[in-house]
């Protein structure tokens, strides 16, 4: 038997009437929380927040809650690929998708501007209506559908590369300028261009008011564009240049996408007969002025037929040897010259000759000149006069020269050239 002390409990034990009324008390209460582990009401369910069912199976609701969503099946392909570095820029550019069909493309360079394009009709092709720019970074945004209506997007970006060997076209005339009637719209090709049809169709003339303007090839460096007659007073032409990325030659490609606009203004062309040694200058249907002239010797005769104005000095100087006439002359200040051709005849002032020879005598090496002084500042002399009535794009006519009509391309003189024969050489 153990030994009890004076509490009537066992030696050693440590419970008292209290603790133990306590452990009694406390058991039903985690008994109880342990029942309400099944209760419908408990947040700490694994099934989420729908209500669980028996054995811990989830309700009706619980299940797509764990499902992974679907994925579409259309799937996107962008050509030129996502992170070209050098992509083409002779090519469209294209997009592609299997197992769907294409809702949206949009291609944007870096500006904004967007590339249009042209989806096919069953909708799984989206091709751009041109070639990307050269030299350009584009962005693609692309979205398609599959049969179940599944959305699927691609995003690709791509940059095109840059030609090596270009081209550019030199015009006649300047952007904003006033000329005269006879003035044709002229490009010079920085290296010859062997495809002339593709680089005509980039290139448009137009005029206000309307009237047929052709393009006439002269070489394969030089196009030419005017009209069967002159330009009507107050016509207002515009060149469009779109030569970017055209390839003019194989390899060789165009960088100009320009637009360039001038003005006809007053209607005036002069007659040099040089017969009667007399320049009849006629504006706006008037003659409004009449001068004594010399033109070429007969040693040295004046080309024949119409010479457009295509520069204008006010004091050049004038050396045979450029002309390959030896040292026969070398005046450092012909006054109120007007350039006739590119083989270097002019009208212009003549100061050293005596004044009997103008309307006289043709004593010239090829020019035509009008009596002037030195230095350009008589503002009564027949060369500063008709100098100031001038501009660039009139035409000097000359007649009984003794000499063959000057050649269309030597200078701005297409005018020498038949409607017919003119037309025959546009490559369009």
């Amino acid at each position: 038997m153990t030994a009890r002390d004076g509490q009537g409990r066992a030696a050693g034990s440590n419970w008292s009437r209290r603790g133990v009324l306590a452990g009694l008390i406390g058991a039903p209460v985690l008994l109880l929380a342990a029942c309400n582990d099944n209760s419908g009401s408990s947040s700490n369910n694994s099934g989420g927040s729908g209500s669980g069912g028996a054995n811990g199976t989830p309700a009706s609701g619980g299940a797509s809650s764990s499902a992974a969503p679907k994925t579409s099946a259309a799937v996107i392909t962008v050509t030129p690929a996502d992170g070209a570095a050098s992509a083409s820029f002779s090519e469209p550019v294209k997009v592609t998708v299997t197992e769907g069909t294409l809702s949206s493309v949009k291609v944007t360079d870096t500006t904004g501007k967007e590339l249009a394009g042209q989806l096919s009709a069953d909708g799984t092709g989206w091709t751009s209506a041109a070639a990307p720019a050269s030299g350009t970074k584009y962005t693609v945004a692309a979205t398609a559908f599959d049969k179940d209506k599944l959305e699927a997007d691609s995003n690709a970006v791509f940059t095109t590369a840059t030609p090596a060997n270009t081209f550019v076209g030199y015009f006649t005339p300047e952007d904003g300028s006033t000329v005269g009637v006879g003035m044709p719209v002229s490009i010079n090709f920085s290296k010859p261009v062997t495809d002339r049809k593709t680089v005509q169709q980039a290139i448009t003339v137009t005029a206000e008011p309307g009237v047929e303007i052709v393009g006439h090839w002269f070489s394969s460096t030089r196009l030419d564009f005017r009209p069967q007659e002159y330009w009507a007073k107050g016509t207002k032409v515009t060149l469009k240049l779109r030569l970017k990325d055209v390839e003019g030659a194989k390899g060789v490609f165009g960088t100009q996408s320009k637009d360039v606009s001038f003005t006809v203004g007053r209607a005036q062309t002069s007659v040099a007969d040089l017969a009667t040694k007399k320049l009849t200058v006629t504006t706006d249907g008037q003659v409004s002025a009449v001068y004594k002239i010399s033109g070429g010797s007969p040693e040295h005769t004046t080309w024949g037929g119409k010479m457009v104005i295509s520069e204008q000095y006010t004091q050049t100087r004038m050396n045979s040897q450029t002309v390959n006439l030896g040292s026969e002359y070398d005046i450092a200040d012909v006054p109120h010259a007007m350039r006739l051709s590119t083989s270097g005849t002019f009208i212009h002032g003549n100061y050293w000759s005596p004044s009997s020879i103008f309307g006289g005598q043709n004593t010239s090496h090829g020019c035509i000149g009008l009596q002037d002084t030195k230095g350009a500042q008589d503002t009564g002399s027949d060369g500063y006069k008709f100098y100031k009535s001038s501009m660039v794009g009139d035409v000097v006519e000359v007649l009984n020269s003794g000499d063959k009509t000057v050649a269309p391309d030597n200078g701005l003189n297409g005018w020498n050239m038949g409607w017919a024969a003119w037309k025959a050489g546009s490559a369009v």
